[in-house]
């Protein structure tokens, strides 16, 4: 990981951070699709029984964290399985000025500033990282119900947040914030950050922020 993660930061000064993989306001990954199929499954069965299957899904959902509160939660670091106490601390957000001078093409950002997620990550159990740590690549920014489009490169820079790059041999009783930085829409009312490890099935940890 540490190959791939170090490529992107060379190439994050050429390209001016350019937009990544999902545009914002695009559609979300094949896990997210995959759950829209099955609700609309749901919903075609029976006349009424689409409505009470999701009322029983969301009741069955945890309850979205308030900002600062931390949970438990387990990722794979190389070879090693680690456990984290996880934290969103805040999302900060930029002017719709300051984003355009992130981006190669301003008119691509038209209408979008760039919130940065602020999440606290303790080491509780497992092994020290030999690499560089993936926790924070679990990291995800919503707006308004709508997940956002992910900047490279942008969060090593921003106030606050620690260079994953130098973390290598992070180990038990440590903490670090890592950030995360998605393009969202200017004027969003409601920010969530979600968290689960890469390439997990299960719900994400939520917490919700009030746009300022």
């Amino acid at each position: 990981m540490l190959r791939k993660k170090t490529a992107l930061r060379l190439a994050a000064p050429v390209a001016v951070l350019a937009l990544a993989l999902t545009a914002c306001g695009g559609g979300d990954d094949e896990k997210s699709e995959g759950k829209k199929a099955d609700t609309s499954k749901s919903d075609s069965s029976g006349s009424g029984s689409g409505s009470a299957d999701s009322a029983d899904s969301d009741a069955g959902k945890p309850s979205a964290l308030k900002p600062g509160e931390s949970t438990t939660g387990r990722t794979k670091e190389g070879d090693a399985t680690v456990t984290y106490d996880i934290a969103a601390q805040k999302v900060d957000l930029s002017t719709e000025a300051e984003t355009a001078k992130l981006v190669s093409d301003p008119k691509k950002a038209k209408g979008l500033v760039a919130a940065v997620a602020h999440v606290k990550y303790t080491h509780k159990a497992g092994a020290p990282l030999a690499e560089v740590p993936d926790v924070g690549d679990g990291a995800e920014i919503y707006a308004d119900g709508t997940r956002g489009g992910l900047l490279i490169g942008a969060s090593e820079d921003a106030a606050g947040c620690e260079d994953e790059l130098e973390l290598e041999g992070w180990k038990k009783g440590e903490s670090h914030v890592l950030c995360q930085t998605y393009l969202v829409p200017a004027g969003s009312k409601a920010l969530e950050v979600h968290w689960a490890p890469e390439d997990s099935e299960g719900e994400p940890v939520i917490w919700k922020f009030a746009a300022k």
